[in-house]
């Protein structure tokens, strides 16, 4: 299979498969230098061949878990089930500035539209929306839930929200699920925290709190194309399988290869921001598929603002896994010193400005505070989680203004964070060893 790749709607290169594990990609000639695909595939005569199944910018955009097993079922028996089969289904609506598709294909061709309103109000049964998935898998885009494509998105409503995440051109729509219940009012939240000390995507949530509209920041004003963006699984070369299997080490030297020198003390400021904010809000997904580059050229690369970020800690069965990341050989909420020192090594800000961004962070859990104790007494099945985060972003930043840290003392977050219970104890489920769930109940 061959297909032909684009760059802000310009056919610029050539992708196919090489035996059953290799893939190439080859650029036409007279290719300008700036339509380059992504930061590691310069614009070059020769082919770039890897040694996988496709590149990592490519791999990147892949639907995972339920809208992967969908494509199979419906596109397997057509095209067949290999990637870069998928690709030819789903590669015209990637996110960023590049597109796939066969030779020949309607690039403009509008893709089908999704109610955005009437999925939210109305029937969002499993069975329900496994139909709406089959309807619309054509438009789906990469992710772990399934994603949409649609013209535009009109007022958006409540309703309740099972597993689903609808993507359009100017806006990402997120769902809750029955294993994180309320994860997208935890979503927004944080997402405000974070909003209030670094550029960050910005978010909306439904009034019943299970769905959350993201506002894209990789399109321009009218929802077109501007923007490359890859994440940190693509620049490293690692499948997105592998997406917690590296380090703050390999991100940071990865930023020094693909960003100006001149961008990059922003960078790395923006870079230590997350990693504080990842400790304080306890967010144990910041992982390499979480961070990104976003760019027009070589010469203008930058941070994406922080996206995805939410507090694991409030869910009892996430409560005790170690950050995504690890830095110094280690994943520990409990770095001490070594956090410190680390920052002011690999991206160069002194333990004095760290220690403002901190305030700055414990400033933004006291304005955001309020609305976790809001969010709580509007939604009775968000209380307990409310009360795990709160008590998570207390221990998060308690732990970086510790005197091992940062020296600073107690923070005074407010009345938001003081007079409730505490958490209801969750009793683990009683596991019988050796019993199957196919056998009868007696």
């Amino acid at each position: 299979m061959t297909l032909s790749v684009y760059v802000l709607g310009r056919e610029v290169a050539t992708l196919e498969a090489v035996g059953d594990f290799k893939s190439s990609m080859t650029y036409h000639p007279g290719v300008a230098p700036g339509d380059f695909v992504s930061l590691t595939m310069r614009v070059r005569p020769e082919p770039y061949i890897w040694d996988d199944v496709l590149h990592p910018v490519f791999q990147m955009n892949l639907p995972e878990g339920y809208l992967l097993q969908v494509l199979q079922e419906q596109f397997g028996p057509h095209v067949g089930a290999s990637p870069l089969a998928l690709l030819s289904v789903i590669g015209r609506n990637m996110i960023g500035r590049i597109q796939v598709a066969a030779p020949g294909a309607n690039l403009d061709e509008p893709p089908r539209p999704v109610d955005v309103a009437g999925l939210l109000q109305g029937d969002n049964s499993e069975e329900a929306f496994a139909e709406l998935v089959r309807q619309h898998a054509t438009s789906g885009v990469s992710g772990v839930v399934p994603k949409f494509l649609d013209g535009d998105v009109a007022k958006v409503e409540t309703g309740p929200h099972k597993k689903t995440t609808i993507f359009t051109h100017r806006h990402i729509i997120k769902g809750s699920s029955r294993l994180l219940p309320f994860v997208s009012l935890n979503e927004h939240l944080c997402m405000e925290v974070a909003r209030r000390v670094m550029a960050a995507a910005v978010t909306e949530v439904s009034q019943d709190g299970q769905a959350l509209v993201v506002h894209r920041f990789d399109v321009g004003e009218n929802g077109e194309r501007f923007y490359g963006m890859e994440d940190f699984c693509a620049l490293l070369g690692l499948r997105p399988a592998a997406k917690y299997e590296t380090t703050w080490e390999r991100i940071a030297r990865a930023v020094r290869d693909h960003v100006p020198h001149a961008n990059r003390p922003t960078v790395f400021r923006q870079m230590a921001t997350l990693l504080l904010l990842t400790y304080a809000l306890r967010n144990a997904d910041c992982h390499a598929k979480n961070v990104a580059l976003l760019y027009t050229s070589h010469d203008d690369v930058k941070l994406a603002p922080a996206y995805d970020m939410i507090t694991t800690a409030a869910y009892p069965e996430y409560a005790r896994n170690p950050p995504g990341i690890s830095f110094m050989g280690k994943k520990t909420w409990d770095p001490g010193k070594n956090l410190q020192t680390f920052i002011t090594a690999t991206f160069g800000l002194p333990a004095r400005e760290q220690a403002e961004i901190v305030d700055q962070i414990g400033t933004a859990m006291a304005e955001v505070g309020p609305q976790v104790r809001a969010a709580m007494a509007e939604h009775p099945g968000f209380v307990e989680i409310g009360k795990r985060m709160l008590l998570s972003w207390q221990e998060g930043l308690a732990g970086l203004r510790d005197k091992r840290t940062y020296a600073m003392g107690a923070a005074e977050l407010g009345e938001a964070f003081t007079n409730f219970s505490d958490p209801k104890p969750v009793k683990p489920e009683r596991q019988i060893i050796g019993r199957s769930d196919l056998l009868g109940r007696h």
